[in-house]
């Protein structure tokens, strides 16, 4: 008669796989503090009482049939610890007479083959892995569940909402504030293309605006280039009603303009001018001398 596995370990294995089942349809450990996640693992302790209280009655029945020599036997074995039945069952080793009992009647050059059962824990994996995976498919096909186009929208909602978060919790930036960063010339100029390019042209050689890649000026309001160029840009220009104060309108704020500014910044102190013959648009203003950042 075979010993039975304790109760409590099947109630962890009840739990261990409510866990498991919960996550593959739920996508978060939220559960866990869920009333319908204990109430289930209540239930199924509940079942394995029963289970067990069954067992224990059958086992009963059966042990009252064995002869004298089997009752010592079975008593010896259920002293032993559950867990060390456990490992002697999937590592122990045959004895000569064991071997012989289970010896195959067939071989080749000497070899033998014994018809040994597979171990307790390996069939045990199998068994998991296939309900597993039969689980797996089902939240795969009827839920969100590892799908890798919704994992992306998720993740990026939620990097999102971080940057947000950041952003609100930061003082905004001010032209007192707003300094030059090579990291914010590749967003300024994109910022660059949406709201200064018609004007300005992509690269800012200009075209109905003036050419910032070049030293000549019509306003200069401020001692240096990358405050000249966020002062313009927030409070708008005294004598072009074109080119309108765009942070002052709340049409940009004033990071966005602060990576504006590095850009421009860029093109014209890092990068050569653009000239007419290149197709930019010609000096206006008079020349600027700007104090170093």
């Amino acid at each position: 008669m075979k010993q039975r596995t304790p109760v409590v370990v099947n109630i962890l294995i009840i739990i261990g796989l409510l866990i498991v089942f919960y996550y593959l349809f739920v996508q978060s450990y939220a559960f866990l503090a869920s009333p319908y996640f204990w109430g289930t693992v209540v239930i199924g302790s509940i079942l394995a009482f029963i289970h067990s209280s069954i067992g224990d009655l059958i086992e009963n029945n059966k042990f009252k049939k064995l002869s004298p020599e089997e009752k010592a036997a079975y008593l010896a074995e259920k002293k032993i610890p559950f867990f060390k039945r456990m490992y002697a069952a999937a590592f122990k080793k045959q004895s000569d007479t064991e071997e012989k009992d289970i010896l195959i009647d067939h071989g080749f050059d000497g070899i033998m083959e014994l018809d040994n059962q597979l171990p307790k824990w390996w069939v045990g994996l199998f068994y998991f892995g296939t309900a597993f995976c039969i689980v797996y498919i089902a939240a795969y096909s009827f839920t969100d569940f590892a799908h890798p186009l919704s994992e992306y929208e998720k993740e990026y909602k939620e990097q999102l909402a971080s940057i947000a978060a950041y952003e609100a919790s930061q003082p905004p930036v001010t032209i007192e504030t707003a300094k030059y960063s090579a990291d914010n010339i590749a967003e300024g100029k994109e910022l660059f293309k949406t709201n200064c390019a018609s004007c300005h042209k992509e690269d800012g050689s200009g075209g109905i605006g003036p050419n910032l890649t070049d030293n000549h000026w019509i306003n200069m309001p401020e001692k240096t280039l990358f405050k000249n160029v966020f002062h313009m840009d927030w409070n708008g220009s005294p004598t072009n009603p074109a080119m309108r104060a765009f942070g002052k309108n709340g049409e940009v704020s004033g990071a966005e303009i602060e990576k504006i500014a590095a850009y421009v910044y860029h093109i014209n102190q890092e990068l050569p001018p653009v000239t007419p013959a290149q197709g930019g648009a010609a000096p206006q203003g008079t020349e600027a001398h700007w104090e170093k950042e």
